[in-house]
């Protein structure tokens, strides 16, 4: 590994008014697409390539007019006419491209270092982390901001209808400020070079088994960042790594705003009532109880909501403003989405592969569906829910269920020093507690199984962060009826 030409955050920086032309190699990546649209819209020439390209990225980024590459072109003096080459954190250290692009002489980065440095640097970042609810707060806080009237810039690692998943806006910028690694060269969380100067943390618990040994090592990326935050630090109290943190630093820089939220906070929410038609709840603020209501279900979307409402009352915009833009939010796809009906079944796509994730959506569910069966499909696909660090946690968030369905794909876990998860044992101990669970391991059977568990009325949840075995690319979905 040849590091001499990798900048700096500091650097780039500086530098900013000296870089024109900047190349993303592996540009279709989730976050890297959206970054390069960003760079673009900040007066930069972008241009970038991969190996392939597929909608809804590559569709997105054509609209925006980057020209695109295949890998194959791209060579040591193609890439020499740029002044930064941004790479994917596909790009793994040990690739052929990796050292391709360190001997090219041009400087490099990643792309949360590049959006950070050249974009974000000059905004009010306000940056949505935690372990859970990161996209769908990052997609309420956008639309929170624009029914108060801003033109807010955002970033959400998620598809949303009819929306690009990046914008440049003016004074706020609403990023998902994940704790994954950003590049090869850099093992940091992606959030630590995004420049945020506000913070929302929804939760902090355990997870990224394959970079993180410890939730304390996760929390450790977070004091990197912590004191160097100028403005509003809002955190979710009913997890202890967050109250570590708060405990911490609350009390050392008086120029930050420190708030907390949660069950049992000062703030709340409080009174919280949620149905099939959304959920009512109050905010205290300033000594005053707020009534909200919200057409969205469930508690952790109201946490979610309250942490938005909270920066937002801190930043000055009135509670009866902030009330009516409350009303009315959409979610992003793969949340609690209904996909249509399969054998008299509604069925869910949901996101969630952490049993409190698991939990909570089973919850909002139940709320919306009152008096349904749940037949659960849980695909643990991650690198942490493929281990057995979870093994007990899953089993009892999926008992919740009626039914469940284990698909369990034929892939080890990648968690440091971790067990893979026992699919067989997990449906055997689900089935001892009188739900009928089963484990499968490829598409056939997923479907046989989505049959013999049918029951009319029901709601077929499906929880996977990829395809579910391939079910949401087989014709699975072309039976479904809206």
């Amino acid at each position: 590994m040849d590091l001499k030409h990798l900048i700096s955050q500091e650097d780039l920086i500086a530098r900013r008014s000296k870089i024109k032309k900047v190349f993303f190699y592996r540009i279709c990546g989730a976050g890297m697409g959206p970054a390069a649209v960003l760079i673009k819209q900040a007066g930069f020439e972008v241009e970038g390539a991969d190996s392939a390209f597929y909608p809804p990225m590559s569709t997105f980024l054509e609209s925006t007019g980057i020209p695109l590459y295949k890998l194959d072109q791209v060579n040591p003096e193609f890439l020499k006419q740029y002044d930064l080459i941004v790479v994917g954190n596909s790009v793994a250290g040990k690739l052929e491209a990796a050292r391709m692009i360190e001997q090219t002489g041009v400087p490099f980065t990643s792309f949360p270092s590049a959006l950070g440095s050249l974009v974000l640097k000059e905004k009010n970042v306000i940056g949505i982390a935690g372990t859970h609810g990161k996209t769908t707060t990052t997609y309420f806080m956008t639309q929170l901001l624009e029914k108060l009237g801003q033109n807010p810039g955002y970033l959400v690692g998620g598809i949303i209808e009819g929306r690009d998943p990046s914008k440049l806006g003016d004074k706020y910028f609403v990023i998902e400020s994940d704790e994954y690694d950003s590049a090869y060269f850099h093992k940091i969380s992606k959030f630590r070079l995004y420049e945020m100067t506000s913070m929302i943390l929804t939760s902090l618990e355990y997870d990224h088994a394959d970079i993180f040994s410890s939730v304390e090592k996760i929390e450790d990326e977070f004091r990197a960042v912590i004191p160097n935050m100028e403005s509003t630090l809002i955190f979710n109290q009913e997890y202890p790594s967050a109250m570590k943190l708060f405990k911490e630093y609350s009390q050392k820089n008086p120029a930050q705003k420190w708030y907390l939220y949660g069950e049992g906070a000062e703030m709340g929410p409080h009174q919280v009532e949620t149905h099939e038609q959304g959920s009512n709840f109050t905010v205290r603020w300033k000594g005053e109880d707020i009534p909200f209501k919200t057409n969205v279900v469930g508690q952790h979307n109201v946490l979610n909501i309250t942490s938005c409402i909270i920066f937002l009352l801190s930043e000055g915009f009135k509670a009866s403003d902030v009330q009516k833009a409350t009303a009315e939010l959409e979610m992003v796809k793969r949340r609690q989405e209904v996909r249509g009906k399969y054998r008299d079944m509604i069925v869910i796509d949901d996101f969630a592969h952490h049993p409190r994730a698991i939990t909570v959506t089973m919850d909002a569910i139940r709320a919306r569906y009152k008096g349904k069966k749940i037949i659960t499909i849980f695909e643990p696909i991650s690198a942490t829910a493929r281990s057995s660090i979870f093994q007990n946690e899953f089993r009892d968030s999926l008992a919740a269920s009626d039914k469940v369905i284990i698909a369990k794909p034929d892939l080890p876990t990648t968690a440091l020093g971790g067990q893979d998860l026992d699919g067989e044992k997990l449906a055997r101990e689900i089935s001892s507690k009188g739900k009928s669970s089963i484990c499968v391991k490829n598409l056939d059977d997923l479907k046989k199984s989505i049959d013999e568990y049918a029951e009319k009325d029901a709601v077929l949840l499906v929880l996977s962060n990829r395809t579910c075995l391939g079910l949401w690319e087989s014709n699975f979905v072309h039976e479904l009826k809206s």
